[in-house]
């Protein structure tokens, strides 16, 4: 007793021919086409202090979280982690830079100043920490995105001078993105600012992230640059 297809004569074996040209046709055609696999996500720590951490804030809208959000938003794959310490100066970010940036990090937004310039460092000091840490993340391969802080205007116009300068001649000297004030529109804006008025509010950290979306946009486009294809 004949099986399958073959069983209903002729007409079961022209479905058959065609049946099997189908399949041949498929296997040609998928044969040029890659196999899907998802994007590896571009890994991004936020290295800084109470303004990177988002001081007095939930984590779901301090600066990390908001920045994530808003380039997964764009269609990028993106991990964004919070490296921010409260506090912190650029010579403390430097002392935990190994351990505050682990293996497998594509890229890093470098956020310290602010409590330089309020403590009064010596911008001599400031620099030599922040050149240290651009040098360290620049030998393991890692991609940078500088954000820029500005002195006090109390602080006397030599101190502002030697400190603001800081950040575009190091961005320039070591070839990193650049974003000149981290603040760009919130600073001293009581609507935009806690209390404190020196940490931003949750509305605070959308307008600094808008601001910097595109610089990290770029960020992003640099890592996927050197991966291979």
């Amino acid at each position: 007793m004949k099986s399958g297809l073959a069983s209903y004569g002729k007409a079961g074996r022209r479905v058959q021919v065609l049946l099997s040209a189908a399949i041949a046709a498929a296997a040609f055609l998928g044969a040029g086409l890659p196999a899907f696999t998802a994007e590896r996500p571009v890994k991004i720590v936020v290295l800084g202090d109470s303004l990177a951490t988002g001081l007095g804030l939930p984590t779901n809208v301090a600066f990390p979280a908001k920045l994530s959000r808003a380039l997964q938003a764009k269609g990028y794959a993106v991990e964004v982690a919070d490296a921010g310490v409260s506090g912190d100066t650029a010579s403390a970010g430097l002392a935990r830079l190994n351990w505050s940036v682990p293996e497998g990090t594509d890229a890093v937004i470098v956020e310290f100043g602010a409590n330089d310039a309020l403590r009064g460092v010596d911008p001599k000091v400031t620099r030599g920490a922040l050149d240290s840490i651009l040098r360290g993340l620049k030998t393991r391969g890692i991609e940078v995105l500088l954000a820029g802080m500005q002195s006090p205007r109390n602080m006397g116009p030599d101190y502002v001078r030697g400190f603001d300068s800081i950040f575009p001649e190091l961005a320039t000297s070591h070839g990193v993105l650049f974003y000149p004030f981290f603040l760009d529109g919130v600073a001293t804006d009581p609507k935009l600012n806690q209390r404190d008025g020196l940490h931003p509010t949750a509305a605070g950290v959308d307008v600094i992230v808008a601001r910097i979306l595109p610089k990290a946009e770029e960020l992003v486009t640099r890592v996927r640059a050197k991966r291979p294809s």
